[in-house]
């Protein structure tokens, strides 16, 4: 990997979604050293990458996604919520192996990275398969080892996840990790408590899922007598950094409770494909901080958040009947505020921000002609339009070809895909 590298004459898209013509970029360390107009001497770069003909943005953040769920993908569909949790994904989640959190991990990063992600917030169990993952590719992600606080062995469970974090917290500036209890609805109010403290021990932001159906709301008020928002304020969870997980069926009454660095990630291919409903979300979004996530891609098929942004922005003007709502440079602000989420500084096109960058190429059939490069982006583009993904100034995908070692990893995907489909499924001990 070179040390220095200069993206010449390159047109700019910034975290704004404002487009500055004719920059030259220089990378170094894994940082942005400098960014000046073209023309500028750096006769000390290793590497020159001519960009005249590209844009490029700061990588893409995926603010949920249960990755290692790639060996899933189609394995449950045209199915309701009930069943697709109950007789299908935890089922078979529950003879899953090592070596299928692991090929997984590996599969979905490969997919990330291909559509220009470079840092992801991952939210899943098999944790040590995870990481390892995440190490020999490259990518930055925050991990949340998946706690149900209702299962049985919830004790020794969290003592496992706060160990892991604690070995492997300083492991690399490439990871973080968040305290990741599954939901409101699987971790009762004692083990929702006791997961709080552990955040606060460890100095840690907790992620989860929340709100996800309207049938969790009026079991919640049945049960409790609050929103799942309120069981969330009453463990103290909103003390800490929070990510949330959809929220989709927020109330008027749950901003209440809600801090400065409360996240929402919203997955709306999911909501769509298990017909969710609309909820609250799509009214109150322009009050929370929110990006996207890709959820698993049992649910949502592909781990693209460029797709999510494009599906909130066409169902938002759908269905508030209001087609000048969502309005395209906005859509990219949120996407890139999601780099706030994280602990990595990420997100940024200035000098000294982490060199995670992706150059897009938008001369190709599916984008040209464009008139506006972030429309582009976000109405047209695929991940052929990703030319070069970056993470701290290395090249993950370049010149359109991914580092991994693509053929062999599907060799593999293929073969757990068989075995999978012989083990079958298993029974769950947790319900939805």
């Amino acid at each position: 990997m070179a040390n220095k590298i200069l993206l010449k004459d390159a047109s700019l898209l910034n975290e704004e979604g404002q487009c500055i013509r004719h920059q030259d970029v220089l990378i170094s360390n894994g940082k942005i050293e400098e960014i000046s107009d073209h023309g500028t001497s750096f006769s000390d770069a290793e590497e020159v990458i001519d960009c005249s003909g590209y844009y490029v943005s700061p990588g893409l953040p995926n603010l949920h996604v249960h990755t290692a769920m790639n060996i899933f993908k189609g394995i449950a569909e045209d199915v309701t919520s009930d069943a697709w949790f109950n007789e299908m994904i935890w089922p078979y989640e529950s003879k899953m192996t090592g070596e299928d959190v692991y090929i997984g991990t590996l599969l979905g990063i490969a997919e990330m990275i291909n559509n220009g992600v470079t840092v992801f917030a991952d939210h899943y169990f098999g944790e040590n398969e995870v990481l390892k993952a995440v190490k020999e590719t490259g990518i930055r992600a925050d991990l949340a080892p998946t706690i149900f606080g209702a299962s049985k062995d919830f004790p020794e469970r969290l003592d496992e996840v706060t160990e892991f974090i604690r070995n492997h917290k300083n492991d690399s500036d490439r990871v973080a990790f968040h305290m990741g209890p599954h939901a409101d609805y699987t971790c009762p109010d004692s083990t929702l408590s006791q997961m709080v403290e552990a955040a606060k021990k460890l100095d840690l932001p907790l992620h989860l899922h929340l709100a996800e159906e309207s049938g969790q709301i009026s079991r919640s008020m049945k049960e409790t007598g609050l929103t799942p928002f309120g069981v969330l304020d009453r463990a103290g969870t909103f003390d800490r950094k929070v990510l949330i997980a959809h929220g989709l069926w927020i109330q008027e009454e749950d901003l209440k409770y809600l801090k400065e660095d409360t996240w929402f990630a919203f997955c709306p291919k999911t909501y769509m494909k298990l017909a969710s409903g609309k909820g609250g979300f799509f009214d109150l979004c322009g009050r929370l901080n929110y990006s996207f996530g890709t959820d698993g891609a049992a649910s949502s098929n592909t781990l693209n958040p460029i797709e999510q942004a494009r599906l909130l922005g066409l169902l938002g003007k759908f269905l508030g009947n209001d087609a000048t709502a969502f309005h395209a440079q906005s859509l990219w602000k949120h996407l890139m505020a999601g780099h706030k989420a994280f602990s990595f500084g990420s997100g940024l096109m200035k000098k000294g921000a982490p060199a995670d960058l992706v150059i897009w190429d938008l001369f190709e059939p599916d984008t040209f002609p464009f008139y506006h490069p972030i429309s582009g982006i976000l109405y047209s583009s695929n991940s052929a339009n990703v030319k070069y993904t970056m993470v701290a100034g290395e090249f993950l995908k370049y010149n359109g070809e991914l580092k991994l070692n693509v053929k062999e990893l599907m060799k593999e995907g293929t073969r757990l895909q068989t075995e999978l489909l012989q083990r079958g499924k298993g029974k769950a001990e947790i319900y939805f």
